[in-house]
Parts: C-alpha cells; sequence; structure tokens
C-alpha cells in the first residue's frame, strides 16, 4: 500500500520519462487523430483541432488500418478465438470439450453484448494504436451489470514494465467535475475545496489519480483486495488526499504496443514511421493550393496611368487606360508558367509512402488481382501473413490474452460461469485452467504455408500419377479437403458428417444392387423363358 503523495509522485516520475514522446505523439495528432491531441496542451472542448491538415492521407490510412486490424484480429462476425483445456489429455474427454466451446459461447455473448460496448473501444483501440504505438483498454467488472470496456486516452496513462518487459503499473491522471466526484466517491470522501464547490461551481473540474501496481504486500489467505494480485488507489490531486483503495485478482489493463524500440516501455507506430513523409507531404499540399489559387486568380501587374480609376478583375468590369497609343497592354498576369506535373508526382510519391506505412497496400493485394487460381490465392495469403505475423501477433499476447484473462476471471468470480455452464468437468479439474486458440483470419493467414504445402503436393502427385497411377490410393482426399476448408475458414457445416457419409453410402449401395437387378432382368427372364420351353419339350416326349 502506498499514501497520496507516494502515488503522486509515481505518476510525475512516469510522466518526466515520456516528455520525449509527448512532443512526437502531439506531432502526429495533430496530421492523423487531430481529436486525441492532448499531449501537451489541454483545448476546450469543441475547438477545431485540423488546422496543420492540408492532405487527408494520414487520417484516411489510420482508418483503413484499424479496420484491417478488426478485420484480421477481431472481426465482429466470427468467433476469432476458441476455448480449449490447458491439458493435453483434458483436450481428449468429450465433455471438457463441450464445457469449453460453451464457455467460448459465452464469452461472445457477453463481449458483443449491447452494455459492454466491446466492439466500438476495440475499434478505438486499434486507432491508438495505429496513430501513437501504445494503447489501453480498461476491463470493468461491472457489479452484476456484466463487463464493460473503455479504450483510455493515452494522454491519460502513464504505464511501467516489470523485468520481464510485460507492462504490470499504470497509473491514470483524469479530470471530473465536482458533482461528477461526489457521485463516484461521495460527498465525505471529498477534499474540502470540492465539497465547497458542490453548491457553488459543481461543474469546476478537479484532477484525480488511479494508480494500479503489483501487490508487493499480498497475503495469500485473505479474501479481501489485500489478498489479490493487484493493488489500486484513487487520489485526488486537490487536497493530495486518498480517496478509496480495492485491488484486481488480474490485470485490469490489456496494454498493447505496436513495436517497440530497445530500453523503450512506449511503442511505436506506423504513424510514428511516416510521420516525415506526412509532414512534408502536407507541406506540399499547401504549397500545391497556393499555386493553383496563383494560376486561377493571378497577380496583376499595371501601369499607373490614373489612381482615379484602379486596375479590377470584376467580371464585366471596364479598365479605363490600360493600353497604350499602340494598342499594348499597359496591365500584364503574373501566373506562374511552371510544369506542376513534378510536384504532382512527388505528392503521390508520399501518399504511397505512408499508404505502405499502414499497410494499406498490403491489404489491397487480393483486391487488386482478383482472378487468381487457388494455388495464387493461398500464396497471396502466405505472403500477408508473413508480413503481419510479428506486428499483429503481438496484439494476440499483450491486448487479446489478457482480455480474455480478465473476463473469465470476472465470470469466475461472480459465478456465472458455474451458474450457465455447470461446474469444471472432472477430466479438468487436475490442472483446472484452460488455454486459448487463436482462429482469427490472421491466425489462418500464417496457415497459408500448410495449404501452400498440400496444394504443391497435389501437383506433384497428379504429375507422377501419369506414370505409376496407383500413387493417388496413398492420398485421403476427404481428410486433405477438410484441412484446407480449415486453413481456409470454410465453415464445417459444408462438409458431410460420418452419420451423413454413411447414408449416402448405404443409398449409392441400394442404388447399385437396384441398377444390377433391372440389368439383370432381361436375362432372367429369356432364362426363364428357355426353361419353360424346355420343360414343354421333355413333357411332349413323354407322351
Amino acid at each position: 500500500m502506498i499514501d497520496a503523495l507516494e502515488a503522486i509522485r509515481r505518476q510525475e516520475r512516469k510522466k518526466a520519462l515520456r516528455s520525449n514522446f509527448e512532443g512526437v505523439w502531439s506531432q502526429i495528432a495533430a496530421l492523423v487523430l487531430p481529436r486525441a491531441d492532448d499531449f501537451t496542451t489541454t483545448r476546450t472542448a469543441g475547438v477545431r483541432r485540423d488546422q496543420a491538415i492540408y492532405d487527408s492521407t494520414g487520417q484516411l490510412a489510420l482508418q483503413a488500418f484499424a479496420a484491417a486490424m478488426e478485420s484480421m484480429l477481431t472481426p465482429r462476425t466470427s468467433k476469432w478465438h476458441a476455448i480449449v483445456p490447458a491439458d493435453p489429455d483434458a483436450a481428449k474427454d468429450e465433455a471438457s470439450m463441450l464445457w469449453c466451446e460453451q464457455l467460448r459461447d459465452l464469452l461472445f455473448r457477453l463481449r458483443y453484448s449491447a452494455a459492454s460496448n466491446f466492439a466500438s473501444q476495440a475499434s478505438e483501440h486499434y486507432l491508438n494504436l495505429g496513430a501513437f504505438g501504445t494503447s489501453t483498454m480498461f476491463i470493468e467488472d461491472g457489479m452484476g451489470r456484466g463487463v464493460r470496456y473503455q479504450t483510455l486516452p493515452l494522454a491519460e496513462c502513464y504505464i511501467a514494465e516489470n523485468a520481464w518487459g510485460v507492462v504490470d503499473e499504470l497509473d491514470r491522471r483524469y479530470s471530473m467535475t465536482a458533482r461528477q466526484a461526489k457521485q463516484r466517491f461521495g460527498e465525505d470522501a471529498l477534499p474540502e475545496a470540492i465539497r465547497k464547490c458542490l453548491t457553488r461551481e459543481p461543474e469546476k473540474e478537479f484532477e484525480f489519480l488511479h494508480s494500479t501496481m503489483p501487490n508487493e504486500d499480498r497475503k495469500g489467505n485473505d479474501k479481501t483486495w489485500r489478498g489479490m494480485a493487484y493493488y489500486a488507489c484513487e487520489v485526488s490531486i486537490e487536497g493530495k488526499l486518498k480517496l478509496r483503495e480495492g485491488g484486481y485478482r488480474r490485470w485490469p489493463y490489456p496494454t498493447s504496443r505496436y513495436v517497440t524500440a530497445a530500453r523503450e516501455v512506449y511503442g511505436r507506430s506506423p504513424a510514428w514511421d511516416t510521420l516525415g513523409d506526412n509532414k512534408t507531404l502536407q507541406a506540399m499540399s499547401k504549397t500545391g493550393l497556393r499555386y493553383g489559387e496563383q494560376v486561377v486568380d493571378p497577380m496583376w501587374v499595371t501601369a499607373d496611368v490614373d489612381s482615379l480609376n484602379p486596375f479590377t478583375m470584376r467580371p464585366g468590369a471596364v479598365n479605363a487606360g490600360y493600353v497604350n497609343e499602340q494598342g499594348q497592354l499597359l496591365a500584364r498576369s503574373m501566373a506562374p508558367t511552371g510544369d506542376p506535373r513534378y510536384a504532382l508526382e512527388s505528392e503521390n510519391q508520399r501518399r504511397m509512402a505512408v499508404n505502405r506505412g499502414f499497410l494499406v497496400t498490403l491489404f489491397q493485394i487480393l483486391v487488386e488481382t482478383p482472378e487468381m487460381t487457388a494455388t495464387e490465392a493461398l500464396l497471396r495469403a502466405q505472403e500477408k501473413g508473413a508480413l503481419l505475423a510479428p506486428t499483429m501477433g503481438r496484439q494476440q499476447s499483450e491486448f487479446l490474452g489478457p482480455c480474455i484473462a480478465r473476463e473469465i476471471d470476472i465470470l469466475t468470480a461472480s459465478g456465472v460461469i458455474e451458474r450457465y455452464l455447470g461446474p469444471v468437468p472432472e477430466a479438468m479439474r487436475a490442472t483446472g485452467g484452460v488455454s486459448v486458440d487463436y482462429i482469427s483470419p490472421l491466425a489462418r493467414l500464417q496457415r497459408s504455408e500448410e495449404g501452400v504445402g498440400i496444394m504443391r503436393t497435389l501437383e506433384a502427385a497428379t504429375s507422377v500419377a501419369q506414370y505409376d497411377p496407383s500413387i493417388l490410393k496413398s492420398i485421403n482426399g476427404t481428410r486433405t479437403l477438410r484441412m484446407l476448408g480449415e486453413i481456409n475458414g470454410a465453415p464445417l457445416t459444408m462438409f458431410n458428417t460420418s452419420d451423413e457419409l454413411a447414408a449416402l453410402e448405404q443409398a449409392e449401395q441400394a442404388q447399385m444392387q437396384a441398377q444390377q437387378l433391372l440389368e439383370a432382368a432381361p436375362v432372367a427372364a429369356e432364362t426363364a423363358k428357355t426353361m419353360v420351353e424346355a420343360g414343354n419339350a421333355a413333357t411332349a416326349a413323354n407322351f
């Protein structure tokens, strides 16, 4: 446990360590995410923040990046992970697998319910990740109201890592009005300065600090927050007063980084990598606008013929005195005569660089070449999976993994799992745990290499079969097709079950028997006729 002064000092030390990042984040926000530009200045609500933007390529690329991340990692239209027993022996137990499948379905119902707001907050998380390289989501136990998700503004969050590079400390410094503070903490818990504002200025804002860190004084046999893995307290900056304290069994702030540099806690992002190109593009676009304005509405130089009749560009205007006796014009346009194509080509090069940095061009591969063979499509998918795996795979370990662990912990503590699913199956009680298998589109892309290997083997087998047809007997077609379907994400319902296959086989056998009977009917009839004729002949001979 720590007191209010120590909590504030710890947060201020974290703020000092990230000062260099804040300057860069402010530049990035001004160009790709203006609404999040609160790092170096506090802005009044409703003011314009897009004055530095003359070209929206960076903004659009960031939105495309966030949409791609969501579709590759957490698509709303499919179940992007499975739950399986942690013990391989328990995975062979049908009851255990069924229980895990029901747990997965429960998690998805909870996650995408109207009250949880996961879908919109995950999208916000990916936007922050693409812009700043670091993003934090708070997973709150609604105490009977379910799990709620909130992506926190990076400007409010200050993090620290443990010895293994895992984020395990977070200080959130945020503002609330006096009225909101009363609703959250109760009037009696507030400092005197805030209580005085409740009647005079209830909408006046004050700063508060929520600190979360490992519980170093943890008492394992204590069932209260003192026995939890993480300690948390909330402090009023005004009056330096601790308002309340508590704890968490699991880390409630999944914090992911895009990529990190050596000895740096905060991540770096596509917007960071393309900041130079984006700033250059804005300057070039601004210059191009000025050039276009001079072409359309150029400057003019005139002879000082008559100051009482100034030169005017108004449509239909008469400019007297600006032609001499020889008919020569005494006014000349100063429109630029340079070739604008160089500037346009340079701008397009910068736009392509920004789009490449945000992986926009990578996700256009399949769109731009829709007519491909199955093998070509797998090769394209393999290429995408190889390029995306290092960055997106990190989101599985830093974001999705802690998120799922926190969800399961909340449901277990509230009794929801046992109420809806029943007790843990006997085969799982020895280990008592589950693990996560990711089956998102990204996971399938990472398995594309296996699909390419299957297709190439089939092509080779077809070639060899021209010389030795018996080689095809070594390939199990049904199993191979199911493997390809799994890699490509095909629904299992498209394949016949074992019972359906048995029924089809029986129907085929019955049809073959009926066909054989039909084919044999003329022969049987002829044989019967012959036998009858032979019998008649024998009878006549006896007489």
